[in-house]
This record gives structure tokens, sequence and C-alpha cells, in this order.
């Protein structure tokens, strides 16, 4: 399969989407503070990891490959944020807070794969007509 040709609207789908998606974490970001734990990075990878785990099923909603583009690398792509996840670990432990650190670092690694896999058993799962047949 050779991979697709870089179109401009497919470009703008994912600006567009990325656009949405970093406005979106930026709000959530001011509305919880400024905290301890960063719990808003946090849930937002957590969401973003399970929305990731759905987005198969909502792009065949769509039956297009634009949908994945826009919700994908668009829309989750600027919502999720792993360089701020990365750098508040590094902070939390360079000021002497290494357990949080640590949490930090388990939490968003075991909580986003959890959530990720069950988004993708949902997008999965079969329709109760096709079980039974």
């Amino acid at each position: 399969m050779s991979p697709r040709p870089l179109r401009a609207a497919d470009l703008l789908l994912v600006a567009a989407g990325g656009a949405a998606g970093a406005a979106a974490r930026h709000g959530i970001d001011v509305a919880a503070g400024d905290t301890l734990f960063p719990w808003a990075t946090l849930a937002v990878n957590v969401v973003g990891a399970f929305a990731l785990g759905l987005l198969p099923a909502i792009a065949v909603l769509g039956r297009s490959h634009r949908w994945s583009l826009l919700l994908g690398p668009g829309l989750l792509g600027g919502f999720t944020t792993v360089s701020a996840w990365a750098g508040q670990v590094r902070d939390l432990a360079a000021t002497g807070q290494a357990p949080l650190a640590g949490l930090h670092l388990a939490a968003t690694l075991g909580a986003g794969l959890l959530a990720a896999a069950i988004g993708q058993q949902l997008a999965h799962r079969p329709e109760p007509e096709e079980a039974t047949r």
C-alpha cells in the first residue's frame, strides 16, 4: 500500500482540529489552576488515549479518512500533550518531589494504556445482531 499524497485540504483539516484541541486543553489547564500535582495534564492525556482507541469506530461512522485526520492528529493531537507531561515529570523531580514525579509518570502511562485499550475494545465490539449470527 503506497502512502497517500499530501493534500492541502487534509493539512487544513489537521490544522483546524489541532487548533481546536489545543484551545480545549488550554481551557482545561486554566480552569484547573495551579495544583501540586498536574491533574489537568493527566486527565487530558487519559481522555485523549481513550478517544484515540475509539477513533477507528468514529472514522467508520464518517466513512472518510478525513474524519480520522480531523480527529486523530488534529483534535486529539492538539488536545493531548506528551511534551507538557515530560516537562512536568522533570520539574517535579528537579524540585525534590520525586514521588510525585514517579506517580505522574506511572499514572499517565498506566491509565493512558488502559484507557486506549478500553476505547479499542468498545470500538471493536460487535453489534448485538452480529454477535448472535
